[in-house]
């Protein structure tokens, strides 16, 4: 059954906050695909209390799941990139919409992903650039705003990244005189 799939989610979709695209992402991590290491980039803690409080009926089967050779390189990616993730983790916590528990694995799990090498949607294991969209614009609405010209949103979070001085990214002085715009706002394939 493909990942997006309702059937799959309805097993265990409920009401509370992020709970189809958290379920959509950790099924899709455990099935190899995107680029999350297997604790999804929150530490054992924190792993530990979304599988206990949204996941409680696939927690043996998710606990047994084997570390892959894949999760254990990214684990080591995570790791070295320690700081890249953290400037990625304070960034998104700054425009957190609220207080909600599933917002802070949110950031840290898309600032995991944003190390990974495809479309920030691909790393996430999404099933389309729409639903990170739809993802960004619920749990980092003025975030989502900024990105009023639909850039990428890989490049578009490190973008930010450069304009508060913590990351050489563009060498362009604006969008529109860049040569290689459509790398930022073309059609993702």
């Amino acid at each position: 059954m493909p990942i997006g799939s309702s059937a799959a989610l309805d097993l265990h979709w409920d009401s509370t906050p992020n709970q189809r695209c958290l379920s959509i992402i950790l099924l899709a991590q455990r099935s190899g695909l995107g680029c999350l290491p297997k604790l999804l980039g929150l530490n054992a803690k924190e792993f530990g209390q979304l599988l206990h409080s949204r996941f409680r009926s696939l927690k043996g089967l998710i606990d047994t799941a084997a570390e892959s050779k894949q999760s254990l390189i990214r684990q080591e990616l995570l790791d070295l990139r320690r700081d890249e993730w953290l400037d990625l983790v304070k960034l998104l916590e700054q425009y957190r919409r609220g207080e909600d528990v599933s917002e802070q694995w949110l950031t840290k799990i898309i600032a995991a992903a944003c190390l990974g090498s495809d479309h920030l949607w691909r790393d996430l294991g999404l099933p389309d650039r729409l639903s990170l969209g739809e993802l960004m614009k619920d749990n980092f609405p003025d975030l989502a705003k900024k990105n009023s010209g639909d850039m990428r949103w890989k490049k578009f979070l490190y973008r930010q990244l450069c304009e508060l001085g913590g990351h050489f990214v563009c060498r362009s002085p604006s969008c529109e005189t860049c040569p290689t715009y459509d790398e930022c706002f073309g059609e993702e394939v």
